[in-house]
């Protein structure tokens, strides 16, 4: 093989990889009729039919319900705001404990942390990244509430097992969809295998609407209380003739017309975009599994993964190479490789410090608090293996992505094992 560029070689690639882009003249259309209209947000914060948004909103809101097979779908602004609405419909209330993954984006946790309910940190199962009923279980106590539960990188959570766990012990569970839209479970789409499910369209996930996001659920209760959340809750309650007031003092999460109008027409792509993920997925797994040294992504029984991302474990006794030293020798060849993921979050300064609200430490020294929860390092040791030495992640697996990329994405691995002694 060729020198390593690391090396002062010719590197593998000297153009970058193809950038994902999903918006087409489709959209421009959308965009156009609708500032053509001069309506670009219909919503008001009071109690008219306009509380619910404009036509596009509204419409977008009906053909993701239809898509998903769901009752109800509420669109909003971000992931983000539909993952705090979430956990306010769900009534967690100040004191209470909320199971969330220690590996994902902060929002995933910080919505507990909106109600002065406490994050509590379940440990990820090594093959899928998801928490588990098994690590979940060893977290529960007298003050769980809810479960919070993420399809990283586009592989759906246990859905049996944690929906089995729930039902026993009376959780509401919210499942955190952002990476996996598209993704299926025994053939329910992810995002719907939960009481409620937050699907998100910022820009770099596989449909977007620069930022925006949508909750699915079926139960009437918590699709009411998510809209009145989503529209400055308390300011409809008495003329909506309301009397559950529970985390009632709503918020501004509503999705402009604009937004809405590209959603309809990003969703109309979701499949034929998620297809060629899978496609590239399995071109890098059948060529990589043979590696020592390289795991790649496990996909379980029954299930379609989404592949967000392409994540890979790796082992450094076995290709002799340490991880930071294997990632910086492909980046060199032109490969966009990653070493580890997101820090833990229980790592973050907000939980090593306990401090949200105030400088008292709210709400973790709270009185309604009567808990003692742990944020020390190692409490989380399957992720903080994978963060620290095991896991990679490659973005390439997407629709724009040709079979020239992924070819060299494979020779350039074997490059670097193959000069493993230089490095």
């Amino acid at each position: 093989m060729s020198k390593l560029a690391i090396h002062g070689g010719l590197p593998v690639r000297t153009t970058p990889f193809p950038a994902y882009r999903t918006i087409g003249e489709e959209e421009k259309r959308a965009v156009a009729e609708v500032l053509d209209s001069g309506i670009l947000s219909s919503f008001l914060g009071n109690w008219t039919p306009e509380f619910y948004g404009g036509p596009r909103v509204q419409k977008l809101e009906r053909e993701w319900a239809e898509y998903f097979g769901v009752k109800h779908a509420i669109t909003v602004n971000s992931a983000t705001s539909g993952l705090y609405a979430a956990v306010g419909a769900s009534g967690v209330e100040p004191g209470d404990e909320v199971i969330v993954s220690p590996y994902t984006m902060s929002a995933s946790a910080a919505c507990a942390l909106v109600y002065n309910s406490i994050p509590v940190f379940a440990d990820i199962d090594p093959e899928t990244f998801c928490i588990s009923p098994q690590t979940i279980r060893q977290r529960l106590t007298p003050r769980t509430k809810a479960i919070v539960i993420v399809d990283i990188f586009g592989h759906p959570f246990d859905r049996d097992g944690v929906m089995a766990l729930a039902r026993d012990h009376n959780l509401v569970v919210i499942e955190d969809a952002a990476q996996a839209p598209g993704a299926l479970y025994r053939g329910k789409y992810a995002g719907t295998l939960a009481h409620m499910g937050v699907f998100s369209l910022n820009y770099h996930k596989t449909i977007h609407t620069g930022e925006g996001g949508v909750i699915v659920t079926d139960e009437d209760s918590f699709a009411e209380r998510l809209r009145l959340i989503r529209n400055h809750a308390e300011v409809v309650l008495q003329e909506k003739k309301s009397t559950y007031l529970v985390n009632m003092l709503g918020f501004n999460y509503r999705m402009t017309e604009i937004e809405a109008a590209i959603g309809s027409e990003q969703l109309k792509k979701l499949e034929r975009l998620v297809k060629p993920r899978i496609e590239a997925a399995d071109y890098l797994t059948e060529r990589l599994r043979p590696l020592a040294g390289l795991t790649p992504p496990v996909v379980r029984p029954e299930v379609k993964h989404g592949y967000y991302v392409y994540a890979i474990r790796y082992d450094a006794t076995k290709t002799g190479i340490p991880r930071d030293r294997f990632v910086k020798a492909l980046n060199a060849e032109g490969i966009p490789m990653a070493a580890g993921y997101v820090e833990p979050i229980y790592l973050q300064p907000l939980y090593q410090r306990r401090t949200v609200y105030g400088t008292a430490g709210c709400p973790f020294t709270c009185s309604v608090y009567q808990g003692n929860v742990s944020y020390e390092r190692g409490i989380c040791p399957v992720t903080e293996r994978m963060y620290n030495q095991e896991l990679l992640l490659c973005n390439i697996c997407h629709a724009d992505i040709t079979r020239r990329e992924l070819e060299d994405t494979v020779s350039a691995i074997h490059k670097v094992l193959d000069h493993a002694r230089e490095l």
